[in-house]
């Protein structure tokens, strides 16, 4: 199967969706105010699950752009980490394990981090296509400063993702060819998407 690759315009729309939750992310941060400066924790050990072509395709252009010898290491360490978390999951503990792409506590791959990665931490709200409204808190830094600082949880500042995550999906949307719907969902951690490769085009379910 060839390789679904993301085309340049796909690309730098990405950017643009990174860049714009950037900034809400840090307005959002300041309004709190949140800083990860200085805290105990380790946001990269956190467990996420990914759920796009486009973003696992972004993820694979920033690893090309690794030295070899970088990239077989963080290869090793998505094995060992599917193993793991497998075996996390098969004695029924949600796993926390550090993402391979950790260097020396810094991402590896800074500039490629994916979506889930660079909105983690401030409160946010989501509205969903059917209507229903979402309040995420943040995490557990962002959750005492609010509890210390506000009367109710949703008086505090949060980031509105309904836009961002509308302008991924049609990102994915474009990617797939309008035929979104009739490919296989994906759902994978980071060194899933590492080391199963680069996604593939496979045939796209049957709409019949």
């Amino acid at each position: 199967m060839p390789e679904l690759s993301l085309p340049a315009q796909l690309t730098a729309e990405l950017a643009a969706i990174y860049q714009i939750l950037q900034e809400e992310y840090e307005r959002t941060a300041a309004q709190i105010p949140l800083t990860c400066s200085g805290c105990p924790d380790n946001c990269c050990d956190s467990w996420f699950y990914h759920h796009t072509y486009s973003e696992w395709a972004y993820l694979w252009q920033g690893l090309r752009l690794l030295e070899e010898q970088v990239l077989e290491q963080i290869v090793l360490r998505a094995k060992e980490y599917v193993q793991q978390s497998r075996d996390q999951l098969a004695s029924g503990q949600r796993p926390q394990l550090l993402c391979p792409l950790n260097e020396n506590g810094l991402c590896a791959l800074y500039q490629h981090r994916l979506l889930v990665c660079r909105m983690h931490g401030v409160p946010a709200l989501l509205t969903r296509p059917d209507g229903q409204s979402l309040r995420f808190p943040g995490c557990f830094r962002c959750q005492k400063i609010v509890q210390d600082t506000y009367s109710q949880e949703d008086a505090a500042p949060a980031m509105d993702r309904t836009k961002i995550f509308f302008r991924l999906a049609e990102v994915e949307n474009q990617l797939l060819s309008g035929k979104r719907q009739l490919f296989p969902k994906v759902k994978k951690t980071i060194a899933e998407m590492i080391v199963q490769g680069p996604p593939l085009i496979a045939e796209p379910f049957s709409s019949s």
